[in-house]
C-alpha cells in the first residue's frame, strides 16, 4: 500500500451505528480526490460495539485503521494519540457521529492546496439545540478577544491541516477547542470556511455544560501560552509589579497617616493588607524568574524551529 498523502482522523465514543456510515463517506469522498489516503480512527474507551466496528472495517480495507485507548481520556488525547500515528502529510479531523459531513473535505484539501495552514470548518447552520448554540457563540467571542485570532466557530470538529500543525500544537486536557488559536500563535496560516452540519442520528452527545467551565479554565491556559509562553517573566512580573505598586501606595499613605496626624497605624487592616500585597509582588517576580529559569534549562527559547516556515537552498543543494 502507498504512503498516504492525506490522514483521516476520527476520535469515537460509543459510536458503533454512526461508524459504518462514517466509513462510507469517507471512502465516496475520498476515492475521488486521486490522493492516497488512510483513515485513523480513535475508540477513545467506548463501553459499546465501537472497537468490533473499527476492527472489521481495517480487515477487508487496508487504508483503515484503529486505535483503542485503554479508557476514556477525553476527545483532546484521542487526537493527541491519533496523530502520533499519522503517516500523511495533511491531515484531517472530523468528529464520527455524522454531524461533520465528509463530502465537505475536498474544499478544505483545495484551501491547503492554495497555501493555508489549516482550515476551520465553520457551521454556519448549526443543528444543535439552542442550549448548545448560545454559549458557543459567547464562547467564540471570547476566545477571539483573547487569542486575537477571530473565528466564528473555533470549535468545529471538521478541520484540515498540514500535519506538521497538528505536532506542533500542545493536545491536553480541554485545548482541541483551541487549536487554531494556538496554530496562530505559532505563526502558521489559519483560515475559516462554511461547512455543512448535520443532526445528530445516532447516540446522544458526550458533552454537558460542565465542558464550558472545564474550556474557561484551558483558556486561561491558552492565554498563559500565547502571550507568555515565551516570556513567562512578563506574566508573573507583571502581576508581581501591580501588587508592589498598590502596596507601596498603601503603606505611603499609612506613612503620612503616621508622620501628620496622631492616629495609630499599628492595628489597621491596612497595614496589613499593604505589607501582604509588597510580599505577594516579591513572590510573583521571583516566580517569573524562576520560570525564566526553567525555561533556559529546557531550552525551549532557543527551539526556533517551529517559527521557520520555509527557507531556500543554494543551487545544488538538496532538501534532507
Amino acid at each position: 500500500m502507498s504512503v498516504p498523502h492525506v490522514s483521516l482522523l476520527a476520535p469515537a465514543k460509543d459510536e458503533r451505528d454512526s461508524l459504518p456510515e462514517l466509513i462510507a463517506q469517507v471512502q465516496q469522498a475520498m476515492d475521488g480526490q486521486h490522493r492516497a489516503w488512510e483513515l485513523v480512527v480513535v475508540d477513545d474507551g467506548s463501553s459499546d460495539d465501537s472497537w468490533r466496528v473499527i476492527t472489521e472495517h481495517a480487515a477487508r480495507d487496508p487504508r483503515i485503521r484503529g486505535i483503542r485507548l485503554r479508557r476514556n481520556f477525553g476527545k483532546a488525547a484521542a487526537l493527541a494519540a491519533g496523530v502520533a500515528q499519522l503517516r500523511g502529510e495533511l491531515v484531517v479531523t472530523l468528529d464520527a457521529d455524522l454531524q461533520d459531513d465528509p463530502a465537505e473535505i475536498p474544499r478544505l484539501l483545495a484551501e491547503l492546496d492554495d497555501g493555508a495552514d489549516l482550515v476551520s470548518g465553520h457551521k454556519a447552520q448549526r443543528k444543535d439545540p439552542l442550549g448548545k448554540r448560545l454559549p458557543s457563540k459567547v464562547f467564540n467571542w471570547i476566545t477571539g478577544l483573547i487569542t486575537g485570532l477571530r473565528l466564528s466557530d473555533h470549535n468545529c470538529g471538521l478541520k484540515a491541516a498540514r500535519t506538521e500543525v497538528y505536532r506542533r500544537v500542545p493536545l491536553y486536557g480541554e485545548l482541541h477547542r483551541y487549536i487554531p488559536a494556538l496554530a496562530h500563535q505559532l505563526g502558521y496560516r489559519v483560515v475559516e470556511r462554511t461547512v455543512k452540519h448535520r443532526p445528530r442520528q445516532h447516540g446522544v452527545s458526550k458533552y454537558g455544560l460542565e465542558r464550558y467551565a472545564r474550556g474557561a479554565l484551558d483558556l486561561l491556559t491558552v492565554m498563559a501560552l500565547t502571550r507568555y509562553g515565551r516570556r513567562p517573566a512578563h506574566l508573573f512580573g507583571g502581576l508581581g509589579m501591580i501588587a508592589e505598586t498598590l502596596g507601596t501606595l498603601v503603606l505611603v499613605h499609612l506613612t503620612g497617616v503616621w508622620l501628620f496626624t496622631e492616629e495609630s497605624i499599628g492595628t489597621r487592616p491596612l497595614l496589613t493588607l499593604g505589607i501582604l500585597l509588597e510580599i505577594l509582588g516579591v513572590q510573583m517576580v521571583s516566580l517569573g524568574l524562576l520560570a525564566e529559569l526553567v525555561l533556559h534549562r529546557t531550552g525551549r527559547e532557543h527551539d526556533v524551529t517551529v517559527l521557520v516556515a520555509d527557507q531556500t537552498r543554494n543551487a545544488g543543494q538538496h532538501a534532507s
